[in-house]
């Protein structure tokens, strides 16, 4: 049962993957309909996780697996960040991302 927790981490661990590759790219559309895919993921992760636990070994990769869900995730708010002012700037506001 443990193997199909690590499947939905590693399946949120591609999107993200998927996410950066298409922010690197400009493609936001994407990264926003990525986003959403990685939200249900994470629903489905949390209701799984409830009814089952991960072997020590298990662990270990899971905190693998988030460590570079992390990295992707902070590069991705790097490579949003000038389009997020640009889009302040558009609409007459002063936009601040929060870190």
């Amino acid at each position: 049962m443990t193997t199909e927790l690590l499947t939905y981490y590693e399946a949120i661990e591609q999107a993200s993957a998927d996410m950066l590759n298409a922010a690197r790219t400009g493609n936001w559309d994407e990264v926003v309909k990525l986003e959403s895919a990685c939200v249900l993921l994470i629903s489905q992760l949390k209701q799984a996780a409830h009814q089952q636990g991960l072997a020590p070994d298990d662990a270990r990769r899971k905190t693998r697996i988030m460590q570079r869900i992390l990295l992707n995730d902070a590069e991705i708010r790097n490579l949003a960040e000038p389009w997020i002012d640009d889009l302040g700037h558009l609409i007459g506001t002063s936009a601040t991302v929060v870190h």
